[in-house]
């Protein structure tokens, strides 16, 4: 961790405190979002930390040469392409790799490796429901395995996404089996993942029906023809509309 936040020594909504340009969600001037993400912000993304706690130089620079990988292994796409996909910069990307290269030297992260990370991270609960539903989200394909393309391509979109963008990544998590619909079973098992994540020692104290009080607010104001399903138009809608949902939505700033 120390090595990670030598990397990130000044903010300004960078992982490695350069400059950068005004961040979409300053100029849509959308209450729930913050103006802009700070380096605290950033070092609350579990995946930001673990990436970054084995990002640190070890003797080698920082050209493009660092993204390749031999044959037998996957290999990544050019940094301008991700560029281009992505609110990184290219030395972030370079950051980003160098550690994910570290990690998982295949190039590949398995649902395992999300396991491990959530549970170091939130010891003091259950993280292993939340992280497979949270693997999945990440793994486009579902092919089992997230390629570091797959990974910073979403974690852009947490970090530094539209309000929209971030509201479509959401309502793919909540779609559990992803056939366009959430049902309230599918948003029960989230909530209910996070609350088992966050364990015990919360502040103020979960009570043992508050995921289900929270799914049934939701549904109430989402399901807005009484089908028993939200698509993705009645969950846009509705989030955006509402400033209490899109408030509760930063729930996942901290879970992610």
């Amino acid at each position: 961790m120390q090595r990670a936040k030598e990397v990130m020594k000044v903010s300004d909504g960078s992982l490695l405190g350069e400059p950068r340009r005004t961040p979409l969600s300053k100029k849509e001037g959308v209450k729930w979002q913050r103006p802009r993400l700070t380096r605290q912000a950033l070092m609350r993304c579990c995946l930001v930390k673990w990436i970054l706690s084995s990002a640190a130089p070890q003797g080698s620079d920082s050209s493009d040469s660092e993204l390749e990988l031999s044959a037998v292994r996957h290999q990544p796409e050019g940094l301008d392409q991700l560029q281009a996909q992505t609110k990184f910069t290219k030395k972030e990307l370079q950051s980003l790799y160098r550690g994910f290269k570290n990690e998982c030297p295949t190039g590949l992260v398995d649902e395992d490796t999300f396991k491990l990370i959530y549970s170091q991270f939130f010891p003091q609960g259950d993280a292993t429901t939340y992280a497979h539903f949270l693997f999945n989200a990440f793994d486009a394909d579902g092919n089992g395995a997230i390629r570091f393309e797959d990974f910073v391509v979403g974690l852009s979109i947490l970090l530094r996404g539209t309000v929209h963008e971030k509201l479509k990544w959401a309502f793919n998590l909540y779609d559990i089996n992803k056939d366009g619909y959430i049902t309230k079973e599918e948003m029960l098992a989230i909530m209910k993942s996070i609350y088992d994540m966050m364990g015990r020692h919360t502040y103020p104290i979960l009570r043992e029906d508050a995921p289900l009080e929270h799914v049934e607010r939701f549904f109430q104001k989402m399901d807005r023809n009484q089908d028993g399903v939200v698509t993705i138009d009645e969950f846009l809608e509705t989030c955006q509309k509402d400033e209490n949902i899109m408030s509760s939505m930063q729930l996942f700033e901290n879970v992610i």
